[in-house]
């Protein structure tokens, strides 16, 4: 009888093995095949099982490799390998287990090989990710991405090859990107073919070595995606904050330490499970869908599409989702922000509107953009003025020259008062679309079908009736408006529209605890996005906001307005110090003075160029003092200063590099009965643990 040995590893005895192998061998071989291909973390649990079940484990495993089972203890990759590789005969003297074969060939005897996803670093700050066609790869942190053959969709926007790479950010703060292959147009040609050219589009961005790996792991549909480490100066500017650097990498422990993930790290990039990324349910992609093949076609004009809902439902999210989408087929796209605190391309407690022709592949603090009109309304909610709230609408609507399709975006105040004047903004703008958002957590909220408008009065508008069975009549709208010249005589119709309910299966971080303190921090993170913009752009060194030069406005070149409380004239210049500003622009001539401070006696509506941080006042030259990154062409028309209630971020003043000693504007003597610094003109009380120090807005401040 003839027998091998077989020397095992973990162990220094020798077994004695069959050489052959009965029918009742096979069958329990056939049952353990399964467990022999093991992920990472069962193989982990192995240990843990008892001495018994170690024991029955083993001596499967050595029936499955005696009848010529192969068992990878590669993780990932070589088990999925080993499920696809069919078993062979015994061989005495095993080699190491193969690579991945350079071509995936099909054979009669056996299944083809899967292709699988493949990552290699390039260089310092460079990888190369293969992703065959319907796989995924879902990450965190931010990067650059090319495309550099075949097709991937990152958050609706189809990235292709010979396109320009775009910056991706993938934040903690909001759900992950992912990057999906999808199936592109692939003209009539040989497997050879496409390889060559493949080959001929790599040849620019890869040296021979990494060429020929690509290659090797290439298969039939598949994409290849190059991923650059990405550095702009408003990463840099959050990242510089204690605390804030966690927003776009976190440093967690992890056991899976292989060349994947060192090729993904050095990129600044972390591999993320798909559970984390969107999903988007079925309700919500028929809308998209239907949203982008009414916007397509030129034979319908330009849709005008009203994204309503509940808080946290949403809302931005479908919103970017949707303009990505529309960007695949369409040039531009406007969007007229009507939400006062969670704003997409401006600071907070602005209402604009805006052109956009840039995908968005990120949170709102990453792509804050210079708006076409923008007024600044001054405070995050409209509960007690939503008279003016309505009359700014109206304003910045007249702007939109329907020339493509517009995008709306409302707040998620839709209780009482707040579903009235959902109404008024219904029969304002006269959307086509409106788009009605709602998951099990949210809110009871009726449905805005034309008819329930048709029937319920409005915060400033009555119900009225159908005229002709085509629209209603709403003269009460039709002088604040400038439409077309043939407009303009007759009165305005609200045509009806279209409701699309859309079920949201959006993950929430958001409780009806820890909401406020969620949107306070991502109001300060649009601001500090839009300081950003202050500084040099990469590799230049990064300078603090205290070293800055800053602009000397005089006294009688700009006039005060505090928009959004009654402060004696005596304290204009404490509230105004210190302070976010609107730098506005209005109607009136105010260079005539020769003194100031000029004071308005009421908030008027203007245009809106930017924002500053008024960084100190000083009273013997009688000028102002302000930091800001509007250009200064724009700002030679600027003879407005608004104060409203959005704040400045902490951080800016308690934590930044430089400042030695007592630290400006920060106080522990202060007097709180000090009219004009009560809470109502916006200042915060806060107990720093560290230093015991009490914030307030100071009383004065005079740049030395």
């Amino acid at each position: 009888m003839l027998i091998e040995y077989k020397q095992i590893r973990s162990e220094s005895r020798v077994l004695l093995l069959r050489r052959g192998a009965s029918r009742s061998t096979w069958l329990r071989v056939r049952k353990a095949r399964p467990q022999l291909i093991l992920s990472r973390r069962p193989r982990r649990r192995l240990w843990t099982l008892r001495w018994s079940g170690r024991r029955r484990r083993r001596r499967r495993l050595l029936q499955a490799h005696a009848a010529g089972g192969d068992w990878c203890e590669g993780a990932g990759q070589g088990s999925r390998a080993a499920a696809a590789r069919r078993p062979k005969a015994a061989d005495p003297d095993p080699g190491p287990a193969p690579g991945p074969e350079p071509e995936p060939a099909a054979s009669a005897s056996g299944p083809q090989k899967l292709p699988v996803l493949s990552v290699r670093q390039l260089g310092p700050g460079r990888a190369l990710l293969l992703l065959p066609a319907e796989q995924t790869f879902t990450f965190s942190g931010i990067c650059r991405l090319t495309c550099v053959y075949g097709q991937v969709e990152v958050f609706g926007y189809i990235i292709s090859q010979g396109q320009p790479a775009q910056d991706n950010f993938s934040t903690y703060t909001h759900a992950y990107l992912t990057i999906n292959a999808i199936h592109y147009s692939m003209p009539e040609k040989s497997e050879k073919e496409i390889r060559k050219e493949a080959r001929i589009l790599l040849r620019s961005h890869l040296n021979l070595e990494d060429r020929c790996w690509s290659m090797k792991n290439f298969s039939p549909l598949c994409s290849i995606v190059m991923l650059e480490r990405l550095k702009t100066s408003t990463v840099n500017f959050l990242t510089s904050y204690p605390g804030l650097s966690y927003i776009f990498t976190q440093e967690v422990t992890t056991f899976q330490i292989n060349a994947e993930y060192l090729a993904l790290r050095s990129v600044g990039i972390k591999k993320e499970r798909r559970k984390k990324a969107l999903n988007l349910s079925e309700s919500a992609l028929a809308a998209l869908e239907e949203l982008v093949s009414v916007s397509s076609e030129e034979a319908d004009g330009c849709p005008v599409i009203l994204v309503c809902g509940d808080q946290d439902v949403g809302k931005s999210t479908f919103n970017r989702y949707l303009i990505n989408q529309l960007l695949n087929s369409i040039p531009c796209i406007d969007y007229l922000e009507c939400d006062l605190g969670q704003t997409e391309f401006t600071p907070p407690g602005c209402i604009s509107l805006l052109n956009v022709t840039e995908p968005v592949l990120g949170p709102p603090f990453t792509h804050q953009r210079t708006p076409q009109k923008m007024v600044y309304y001054g405070k995050p909610s409209c509960e007690n003025n939503c008279e003016n709230y309505i009359e700014i609408i109206k304003y910045v609507f007249s702007s939109y020259k329907r020339e493509c399709p517009l995008i709306v975006n409302t707040m998620g105040w839709v209780a009482d008062e707040g579903l009235l004047l959902l109404m008024d903004l219904i029969r304002l703008l006269s959307p086509t679309h409106v788009v009605q958002l709602h998951t099990s957590q949210s809110r009871y909220m009726a449905s805005l079908t034309p008819d329930y408008v048709d029937n319920m009065d409005g915060l400033y508008t009555k119900s009225k009736s159908r005229v002709r069975n085509r629209g209603y009549e709403l003269p009460e709208f039709a002088d604040n408006l400038e439409f077309a010249d043939e407009d303009k005589e007759s009165p305005v119709l609200f045509t009806g529209h279209k409701l699309m309910s859309v079920y949201s299966e959006f993950s929430f971080r958001k409780t009806s605890r820890n909401r406020e303190s969620h949107n306070r921090i991502f109001r300060e993170l649009a601001v500090l996005g839009y300081l950003g913009q202050l500084l040099p752009p990469v590799p230049k060194s990064l300078s603090p906001l205290h070293g800055l030069m800053p602009y000397q406005v005089p006294f009688n070149a700009v006039a005060l307005r505090i928009a959004h409380a009654d402060v004696a004239p005596t304290h204009v210049l404490y509230a105004v110090n210190a302070s976010w500003v609107g730098l506005c622009k209005i109607l009136d001539d105010v260079r005539g003075y020769t003194k100031g401070p000029i004071l308005l006696a009421q908030t008027p509506i203007c245009d809106c160029l930017g924002f500053g941080i008024c960084r100190g006042i000083d009273m013997e030259k009688r000028l102002y003092h302000i930091l800001t990154p509007v250009p200064p062409e724009e700002l030679r028309t600027v003879n407005c200063l608004l104060v409203g209630a959005i704040s400045i971020p902490q951080c800016i003043f308690k934590s930044q590099r430089g400042p030695e000693g007592t630290i400006p504007y920060v106080t522990t003597d202060y007097n709180f009965k000090l009219p004009g610094a009560s809470e109502k003109i916006g200042a915060r009380e806060f107990n720093d643990t560290q230093e015991g120090k009490l914030y307030r807005r100071p009383r004065f401040y005079r740049k030395k």
